[in-house]
């Protein structure tokens, strides 16, 4: 259950150096990319390969240690220490640049406008395949933020809870869909999103368990005021759907101050799935209360054809249905190399 914590047994990193970048004169003064430097192309994303943007890091403190590392890593991840200090802790440290640039700007308009309106969290979602890392990804994010004096209390909310139970999507003949937007009830997902943006003090969430594979009806998340929320899923990027009239709602990103898309090729996606299934064919998939009980049996071949059968008939098709066509909707894309290493970084310029 998330819990706010009452204090935070964490020592924070330090607010500097990059002091171009907490100076806020010149955001990318000192590094190696610089954005009035000629382009060849028009792209709205500004491109720093792995080394560029890991020197963004040189004068920053790394907060987390090995223990931290081998905690915060998912199942057939290869997240490193070094992968940690390299592309994690310049991120956290430009997220925290634009938390305190929106506590910043919140403060001008109350003066402008003569109000006294409370700050809200800052919400970033967090969106990529099955199976591409962004649940570690957003794990990560989530100990590095807290880390930050100006945001100790990070909160963390899969879609997954906001899927539908597995008797309602059998009864809807969705069972083989599960993962793909009519899966997930968008409605309670927009209004959990909006009554934290808004500042509720206490918003509760679904509990959604990987072992079971289903909604736990007795459990439940609990979200109490954070300085920043970070919602991770598959389609937190999705635009907002047409109505019959031709009108649009509210799509969950429109709640978003801050998006992060982990991309990788598909082959790699779909490689790093098969290689997943396999360890939880010996790891989770061997209790007897796991709903994939009955994989725990097969033998090295039956394991590969099933995990591939799934990737082509389900998570495949919504990768590339659903998606990545989202991904040019983030602010900030993480692409991977076959090692499951971020090799470049991508920011929106616009």
């Amino acid at each position: 259950m998330s819990e706010r914590p009452s204090e935070d047994p964490h020592p924070r990193a330090s607010t500097g150096p990059l002091p171009a970048l907490v100076a806020g004169t010149a955001p990318w003064a000192g590094s190696p990319f610089k954005p009035d430097q000629p382009h060849t192309s028009h792209s709205p994303f500004a491109e720093l390969d792995r080394q560029a943007w890991a020197r963004l890091a040189d004068t920053i403190e790394q907060p987390l240690n090995q223990d931290d590392v081998d905690r915060l890593r998912g199942i057939g991840e290869h997240l490193s220490l070094n992968e940690v200090e390299q592309i994690y802790l310049p991120l956290s440290r430009l997220l925290s640049i634009y938390v305190e640039s929106a506590a910043q700007l919140r403060s001008a308009a109350n003066e402008f406008l003569g109000e006294q309106t409370l700050r809200t969290p800052f919400v970033i979602g967090v969106a990529g395949s099955v199976a591409v890392g962004k649940s570690t990804t957003a794990r990560v994010l989530q100990e590095m933020l807290r880390r930050w004096p100006s945001t100790p209390r990070v909160e963390l909310v899969t879609t997954d809870g906001f899927l539908y139970p597995n008797a309602e999507l059998q009864r809807r003949g969705l069972m083989d869909r599960k993962g793909f937007p009519e899966a997930y009830d968008r409605r309670a997902l927009l209004r959990m999103v909006s009554e934290v943006k808004s500042g509720k003090p206490e918003v509760r969430a679904p509990w959604y368990s990987h072992l079971v594979y289903d909604i736990v009806p007795d459990r439940e998340v609990v979200i109490r005021q954070p300085d920043v929320l970070i919602v991770e899923g598959l389609n937190v990027l999705q635009p907002a759907r047409v109505r019959e009239d031709g009108t649009t709602g509210l799509a969950l990103s429109d709640f978003f101050d801050f998006s992060i898309y982990v991309d990788a090729k598909p082959k790699h996606i779909e490689q790093w799935y098969v290689d997943r299934f396999m360890r939880w064919r010996d790891g989770a998939f061997a209790d007897s209360q796991s709903y994939f009980h009955q994989y725990s049996f097969l033998d090295d071949e039956q394991a590969q054809a099933r995990a591939t059968d799934i990737w082509n008939r389900i998570n495949g098709p919504n990768l590339r249905a659903n998606i990545a066509p989202t991904r040019s909707r983030a602010r900030l894309v993480m692409a991977k190399g076959e090692d499951h290493s971020v090799s470049r970084v991508l920011l929106r310029k616009v």
